[in-house]
């Protein structure tokens, strides 16, 4: 209470008046000019706005300091953010010096970073500059700032990263390592595996970086420049694809080089797809072309169209530094505590086809990988999808059945259907409604509708498959009475084909199917003029009964007359 006493005049520390003029000012006007201040202010503006509890001002300065980031202000801004845990000016500011590795280290800022922040920049294995850029700009801290500890900062060196030449005539006459770092350095180099080796790659979050924008190219293939030129609409039987030979020893293939080692979690493929025919394949990446590991393997598996691909990686290294969750640019550790891994670092993948339903060439017309913050779940090498995954958006699609129009059973609508339309069907006895997948997922669960206009009930069992040549069956309600909506949950399954096989209907001979999806979307699907009947629901082997809503047709649907001009009489309910 020091500004209580008459004439009381009291030192406010840690700051400058300009600041705290422009604090004052937006005390009592409500309003800040930012745009005609030095950096420097508006880090000590920053700072007071922090201080005093001004959070929606804090929001607004961070925000606009995220739109003047250059490399002489990134490294002292980011000093600030780390203090005081501001997130999205931190992430703004490591995706910027991600981008500009190189120039920050030569920059005076760089000099002048905490020891916290310095360390938090280079641990991070997107910060990707030749480590011995890094190594030199960390022993120049280090004559900067000669009362901190320099082995703590040297152990932030990936030397194992360095060629021989760099070990001995760079780092050794420092002298800032020991001799017993740096031959075990070199061990570590001889010895392991390229890809075990902790490399630094570049991230770009939620960007594809196969492309011509950052470096990227067809090395291996026939008709390369179709592959990266982001057209996926304008191809046909010759032209607007890349391809090779499928050979029995695998040795063709498809081979991208990225600009630059990059960190990547997420491929899409566009298979061609302009018939109905299948392709199998697997993908490996590698740094030096020699050193390959395979992260996506649909050899065994038939696939069509889009491709969206998910993989974990190996364990590259595990340290104790961390950035907020809510951070757009993820760290080691934060990876690990989302996913479940870390991502990998590759310069070169290679797309290999195993097989094609029509002919003994492999078929691509675009390539898209990226970072993916985006979780996911993976279980023996597949996705274990959380959405419906048959849709035509995914590129599922119906590939036996009947209906008067195609994929009726993946459109989504499961209002619109009546005696005539907005089913798929299949003659008991002969046929099946067949539902291929795009890609193998493993699927535990699958909701499909049955025609319910009527009471009629209906009869049935579902089989999935990888292949279409070896089927498990994983519902069995042929000697159950259902209707309407029905849930079928089991043990997860690989599957890329479902195969429904009516075995009764009450009111004639014929399977009609509404709407199917998978894994099964509970609740998605509602309809007022349902009313609740008991179905069956199978998980893993065993039946209860549930509540189902059944639809309630209308008179003059129970009414309409037959006529069809694309089914018999028979295949209407």
């Amino acid at each position: 209470m020091r500004e209580s006493q008459p004439e009381a005049e009291i030192p406010l520390q840690d700051t400058t008046a300009e600041a705290f003029t422009m604090l004052m000012k937006y005390i009592y006007t409500g309003r800040a000019t930012l745009r005609d201040e030095k950096e420097e202010v508006l880090l000590d503006f920053l700072s007071l706005a922090h201080k005093y509890g001004f959070p929606e001002l804090e929001d607004s300065t961070s925000e606009y300091l995220c739109t003047i980031l250059n490399i002489q202000n990134v490294c002292m801004t980011f000093d600030v953010a780390s203090l005081y845990s501001l997130p999205k000016l931190t992430c703004m500011c490591c995706m910027f010096m991600d981008r500009n590795a190189q120039e920050v280290l030569s920059s005076e800022g760089f000099l002048s970073l905490s020891k916290a922040a310095l360390l938090s920049i280079v641990l991070r294995d997107s910060f990707a500059a030749p480590e011995k850029d890094i190594f030199q700009a960390l022993m120049n801290w280090c004559k900067h700032n000669p009362k901190e500890n320099h082995a703590e900062i040297m152990q932030a060196v990936r030397l194992p990263l360095m060629s021989l030449t760099e070990l001995l005539n760079v780092v050794r006459p420092s002298g800032l390592l020991s001799p017993d770092a740096i031959l075990d350095a070199i061990k570590i180099r001889s010895e392991s595996r390229d890809m075990d080796l902790n490399y630094r790659g570049m991230l770009i979050p939620g960007e594809n970086i196969a492309t011509m924008k950052y470096g990227a190219q067809v090395v291996k293939g026939e008709l390369k420049s179709a592959l990266l030129d982001g057209d996926t609409q304008n191809y046909d039987l010759d032209h607007g694809f890349s391809r090779h030979p499928i050979d029995d020893d695998c040795r063709s293939g498809i081979e991208i080089k990225l600009g630059q080692p990059s960190i990547i979690n997420h491929i899409r493929i566009l298979l061609w797809d302009r018939d109905s025919r299948s392709y199998s394949y697997y993908i490996e990446v590698s740094m030096d072309e020699l050193d390959w590991i395979r992260v996506i393997d649909h050899s065994k598996y038939l696939c069509r169209s889009w491709q969206n691909l998910y993989f974990p990686a190996r364990v590259c290294r595990l340290d104790s530094m961390q950035m907020n969750p809510s951070c757009t640019v993820w760290h080691d550790t934060v990876l690990l505590k989302h996913f479940g891994f870390f991502s990998p670092f590759h310069r070169y993948i290679r797309i290999v086809g195993t097989h094609n339903t029509v002919n003994k060439v492999f078929h691509i017309v675009a390539f898209e990988c990226m970072f993916t913050n985006k979780t996911f779940a993976l279980e023996k090498g597949l996705i274990v999808p959380a959405e419906n995954v048959a849709t035509i958006a995914d590129c599922a699609s119906v590939i036996e059945g009947v209906s008067r129009s195609r994929n009726a059973l993946l459109n989504g609508d499961t209002k619109n259907y009546d005696w005539d339309s907005g089913y798929t069907c299949h003659q008991l006895g002969s046929g099946a409604i067949v539902v291929q997948l795009a890609q193998p997922y493993m699927i535990g669960s699958i909701r499909l509708l049955l025609w319910d206009c009527d009471d009629r009930s209906y009869s049935y069992y579902i089989e999935v498959s990888t292949n279409q040549q070896q089927w498990t069956m994983v519902a069995d309600r042929t000697k159950i009475s259902c209707k309407s909506w029905q849930t079928i949950t089991f043990d997860k399954q690989p599957a890329s084909f479902i195969r429904i096989v009516g075995t009764q209907n009450t009111a004639n001979e014929v399977f009609h199917c509404v709407h199917f999806e998978c894994p099964a979307q509970s609740g998605t699907h509602k309809d007022e003029g349902c009313k609740e009947v008991a179905t069956t629901e199978v998980g893993t082997g065993e039946q209860q009964l549930v509540s189902r809503p059944v639809r309630a047709a209308s008179t003059s649907s129970l009414h309409s007359p037959p006529g069809s001009t694309l089914r018999s009489h028979a295949h209407q309910p």
